[in-house]
């Protein structure tokens, strides 16, 4: 990665959702201010701002990460999916989204965005999880509602359907 300049703007081009973007941002400014403000993607929350609570996660080249942990300008490059990215089409639900509708694993939301965004990638990568491993790889996320059955239960359903359509691969 080339030196910044800490006083000036600098360009950021990204992949997001399947859709080039391109804005600039400060050296500091982190991805999830970037995402929000800049680009006006609003679905990837802002917790804790240390990388705990892991309301902003996103997928950057396909694999989960802090947005609040990253700064725009490492991302330049990158492409990043977001909750905006999940649902296949307008107007219509991926499985795990449906299935955190059909479970009321929404409570307030607030973390739903990055709890779906860490889901979605976990379920590619292990489409059968047991209810132990899906509980120990969500201990990375809070839930300040405390609404961890429902979301559990949610993640086993889309689990299931997921294997049952072949779109987990």
């Amino acid at each position: 990665m080339p030196r910044l300049s800490a006083d000036a703007r600098h360009n950021v081009r990204l992949e997001i959702n399947g859709r080039a973007h391109e804005a600039e941002a400060e050296p500091r400014m982190l991805l999830t201010d970037f995402l929000r403000h800049r680009l006006g993607l609003t679905g990837t929350h802002v917790g804790c701002e240390h990388g705990v609570c892991g309301a902003c996660t996103v997928q950057i080249d396909g694999a989960p990460a802090r947005a609040c942990l990253t700064l725009a300008v490492q991302a330049d490059g990158a492409s990043i999916r977001t909750v905006e990215g999940l649902a296949p089409e307008p107007g219509r639900l991926s499985v795990l989204q449906e299935a955190f509708r059909r479970h009321h694993a929404l409570q307030c939301g607030f973390c739903t965005a990055g709890i779906l965004m860490s889901l979605d990638w976990y379920l590619r990568e292990k489409p059968d999880p047991s209810e132990a491993e899906l509980r120990e790889f969500l201990s990375g996320h809070i839930c300040r509602c405390t609404g961890y059955v429902p979301i559990v239960a949610a993640a086993l359903d889309a689990a299931r359907r997921l294997r049952e359509t072949g779109e987990s691969k």
